[in-house]
């Protein structure tokens, strides 16, 4: 299904840059957000139109389901969090949190991890949460916005650029390993759906990672070309290629920016069962967040066409890899696929009854203590 929203996309610079179009100028959102990344538009699915306005006020919004424990916004009276933000290799600011322990022992050096949040969300969705629960068991953690999403700098904002997104991990990774109570050898990463792909393209060129788990992975790169379940044909792949070349020319006359795919701003009876799924996450108060949109620009969006994570991930090796999942998750065969595919020490771990979004936020679900294991394991 592809389905067009119109946007008063007034929105904060953090959400979208500073580029502030007005209510004048609609913005054509195509894609009804299968996979909150722009898999509808990649499906090449048709269906009828629909328009909305972006509620000034968000105060209204349904509470979601919080079952199986769901908290997006966890804190913790054990952990102390400091907003930092530090320059990845093309001199653009990423903006991030610092988790640390408030047990830490700053007189000699600790393990630490880098926290990825899914794509087209912003730190506060997920990954945050991970970064606490992970503090609390006496790793410092650093959870980060994506460059062109949320607080962090490029324009235009909810730019598609994959090579970047990897560079950002290992940005956070010079961050980490410039602190004095910091491990250099022992810093690890998770990645959270669209950023489990990232983390990996990140691992391959960088061995300063020892250690990589990946929750609920998106394959960007498979997911844009071929769809979920491989349902993208040649055909409808080079449609969607022109579609966004012809954007380009658009744009470059001075034309508005148009967004694809993520999730629905409003759920229909034609709405699919995981465009449904997103949007209890996304636009609800279960895991809402003003500084996002999920929508990737479109005319960038193709740039996870030429985006393969899993090729040469035998560059990984000897280094483990976790791979977390849903057994119920629309998004397993990614996992299973970078299971098949590493070369070295490797796990694939199923949750039981847990879904794609599930793994967000569901602390009830969410196997912290299995990525404690790994990583006490692996980051001796």
């Amino acid at each position: 299904m592809s389905t067009n929203f119109d946007v008063n996309h007034n929105m904060s610079a953090g959400a979208t840059g500073e580029r502030g179009v007005s209510r004048r100028n609609l913005i054509k959102l195509t894609g009804a957000g299968a996979a909150a990344l722009g898999l509808a538009s990649a499906a090449g699915l048709t269906g009828a139109e629909q328009a909305f306005a972006a509620p000034a006020d968000r105060k209204d919004l349904a509470p979601g389901d919080t079952s199986n424990g769901a908290d997006n916004f966890y804190t913790s009276d054990q952990v102390t969090v400091r907003k930092i933000s530090f320059k990845n290799r093309y001199e653009m600011m990423v903006v991030g949190n610092l988790f640390v322990p408030n047990s830490l022992n700053r007189s000699t050096t600790n393990p630490a991890l880098v926290v990825g949040h899914p794509m087209g969300a912003v730190k506060e969705q997920s990954a945050n949460l991970y970064a606490t629960k992970m503090a609390e068991q006496g790793y410092v953690t650093l959870s980060f916005d994506l460059s062109f999403w949320g607080e962090s700098a490029g324009k235009p904002g909810n730019a598609v650029l994959p090579d970047v997104y990897a560079e950002d991990f290992s940005a956070a990774v010079d961050y980490l390993r410039s602190r004095p109570f910091v491990d250099k050898e022992r810093v690890g990463a998770i990645g959270i759906c669209g950023s489990g792909s990232f983390v990996i393209s990140a691992a391959k060129i960088d061995p300063r990672i020892k250690a990589i788990a990946t929750v609920s992975m998106y394959d960007m790169g498979a997911a844009n070309r071929d769809g979920l379940r491989k349902s993208v044909t040649l055909e409808q792949r080079k449609a969607i290629i022109a579609e966004a070349a012809a954007q380009r020319d658009v744009e470059f006359s001075g034309g508005a920016i148009q967004y694809t795919g993520g999730t629905p701003e409003e759920l229909t009876a034609a709405s699919t069962a995981v465009d449904r799924e997103f949007y209890d996450f996304y636009r609800t108060q279960r895991g809402y967040h003003p500084n996002t949109t999920t929508h990737p620009a479109l005319a960038t969006n193709t740039k996870f066409m030429n985006f393969h994570p899993f090729r040469d991930l035998e560059l990984v090796a000897p280094r483990p890899l976790l791979f977390i999942t849903g057994d119920q998750a629309h998004s397993r065969e990614f996992s299973e696929e970078a299971y098949r595919l590493a070369t070295g020490p490797k796990e694939l771990f199923w949750v039981p009854g847990a879904g794609h979004v599930d793994l967000y936020d569901r602390v009830g679900l969410i196997p912290f203590d299995k990525l404690t294991e790994f990583f006490r394991g692996n980051l001796k």
